[in-house]
């Protein structure tokens, strides 16, 4: 039996709750799974996993050898990533989750630096605005905008993205432009569903140091920024984004900001990625690159409004 690669499959099993699942994150034939965690149990001396039709959950006995795994792995990998670090190469798999928008607009087209700087790491990049679960989808990291409330994740903060308020030329020329707070009550939003409650984000302003937050009625909700932005060029209501997501509407007159005077507080950008993974060579190099991307003036930058 193959000890390492057995604890490998033992902690993937636990963290995806499935024995096929395991087997196809790491390549692996469903059969060859099956057969190393018997192996593993008989060489143990102990059951580690709960088996029913619909899940796989770990024995008390299983709990307490995941963890151990855990430190054991990440400390290989350590001593493996400090050979990779001193030839300034880093290799393998990385599996990476980003906002819709800023996987389009910023991330993916300065990937080709970030390859070029290591050629030997196979990026795997998925693109989606719900919530990822880490652990269980087998993602090494990911990039969130707004607050972050999960205390299980190492948090790295790339940004502070500027936003604004915006609506279309010709939801304006039929509703008005509003020059003040106030004035909004008689307007309508394209409303922003959270992807954990099911419910609107509030449009959010910032008067004289004070945050004021409203909830204006709308015909339409969106789950997705590329919906939201879509449905405010289509005059469906007011928005609120960060600035890199509408400085092309801007600059072609689709999008007019409003309430500039106004300006919502800049939305936080972080990097999360695991406990376990923080001392991964491959995530560190990608992390840094990340910093670096969103340090350039470009994209954290706004014009200021006009008096």
């Amino acid at each position: 039996m193959d000890r390492l690669l057995a604890m490998q499959v033992f902690t993937r099993i636990v963290e995806l709750g499935a024995f096929g699942k395991a087997a196809d994150s790491l390549g692996l034939p469903r059969a060859s799974v099956t057969l190393l965690i018997k192996q593993l149990e008989r060489h143990l001396g102990v059951q580690l996993l709960h088996r029913t039709t619909r899940q796989v959950s770990p024995t008390l006995d299983g709990h307490a050898y995941y963890d151990r795994c855990l430190r054991l792995l990440s400390d290989l990998e350590e001593t493996e990533s400090f050979f990779s670090q001193t030839r300034n190469n880093p290799q393998g798999r990385l599996r990476v989750d980003l906002p819709t928008s800023l996987a389009a607009r910023v991330v993916i087209p300065a990937l080709p630096e970030f390859c070029a700087r290591y050629p030997r790491i196979q990026l795997e990049v998925g693109a989606s605005d719900r919530p990822v679960d880490l652990i269980r989808e087998g993602v090494d990291c990911v990039l969130r905008a707004g607050e972050v409330h999960d205390t299980s994740l190492m948090a790295r903060p790339l940004a502070q993205l500027p936003q604004i308020t915006c609506a279309s030329s010709a939801y304006l020329q039929r509703h008005g432009t509003p020059q003040s707070i106030a004035e909004l009550q008689d307007h309508l939003a394209v409303n922003y569903l959270s992807a954990l409650t099911g419910r609107c984000f509030p449009l959010d302003f910032i008067n004289d140091g004070e945050r004021i937050e409203l909830q204006l009625p709308g015909s339409l909700s969106v789950n997705s920024a590329e919906s939201y932005v879509a449905a405010c060029e289509a005059g469906m209501g007011i928005i609120q984004a960060p600035y890199y997501h509408l400085c092309e509407q801007l600059a072609a007159g689709t999008l007019c900001e409003i309430l500039a005077q106004y300006r919502p507080a800049p939305m936080p950008l972080t990097a999360l990625y695991p406990q376990q993974r923080q001392l991964s060579r491959r995530v560190r190099v990608f992390v840094d690159w990340l910093v670096e991307l969103f340090a350039r003036e470009d994209l954290v930058s706004c014009p200021q409004p006009l008096d």
